[in-house]
Order: structure tokens, then sequence, then C-alpha cells
């Protein structure tokens, strides 16, 4: 498989990726370049290629002070899926997070998202809570890793 690249997004260009391939993922959740530059100074954000061609983003939730808690979540463009790439994305966000001293890792999927949900159900994670956020209509699903 060829190699992909993880870069951290730190100028414009890579912050705007970053956010293209989270909005084209979630869209209920549309980010605008303001809020992924709030995100990237709290949390651990990546954008990944294969070659020139952007592949997908992901973004580790670092645990809080007084919990061992992490969120991993890895995102793959629909044109790219099925070829491997969630995979190394998933892996490399698990050991971020395990470096930064998660003991427990969570992830949230969009509930529609189909590929989403069956790719962190085949990776052991397990649903913890099934919710709609106030003033929203979209549902989102919390899972755990088991």
């Amino acid at each position: 498989m060829p190699t992909l690249l993880f870069q951290r997004p730190v100028d414009e260009p890579a912050l705007e990726a970053w956010r293209h391939v989270h909005n084209v993922i979630v869209p209920p959740a549309a980010m605008s370049l303001d809020e992924v530059r709030e995100r990237a100074g709290r949390n651990l954000l990546e954008i990944v290629h294969l070659g020139d061609v952007l592949v997908g983003c992901t973004t580790v939730r670092p645990p809080k002070e007084d919990a061992s808690t992490a969120t991993v979540i890895a995102r793959v463009l629909p044109e790219h899926r099925g070829r491997g790439f969630g995979e190394e994305l998933y892996e490399r966000g698990l050991e971020q997070a395990r470096a930064l001293g998660a003991e427990v890792i969570e992830t949230v999927v969009l509930a529609s998202n189909e590929d989403g949900l069956r790719f962190a159900l085949k990776h052991g994670f397990a649903e913890t809570e099934r919710y709609v956020l106030p003033g929203d209509t979209v549902e989102w699903i919390d899972l755990r890793l088991a």
C-alpha cells in the first residue's frame, strides 16, 4: 500500500484541508475556518495525503486533567474508502491518544454515517449513547472501545 503522509494543520491551506474533510463527512456540524483554528488549539488535528491527494483527517481529543478518556476520530473522504486508509488513520490516532495518557478511548459518529459506524463497531467500539444536540435534528452516537 502506498505511504500516507500525515501533517499537523498549522497554516491556512492545511487548516482549510482539514475543514474540507470534516465538513464533507459531517455536514450537519460544518465548521468555519475560525472554528477549526480554535479546535486545533485544544485537540491534535492531522490531515492525511496520498502523494498530493487529500484522503482524510484525524482528530484526537486528549484526556482532560481529571480523566483518562480520549476521543479518536478518523475521517476518510468517500472516494478513498475501502482501501485500508481508515485503518491507518485510526491506528495512528489510537497511538497518539495513548501517548497522551488515555486509558479509555471513545469516538463519536454521525448516526447517518453507516460506513463510520460499521468501522467503529468492527474495531471493537460499543455504543454508549445516542443523542440529538439541543436545537438540532441529527442524531449522534457516542461509542467506547471495549
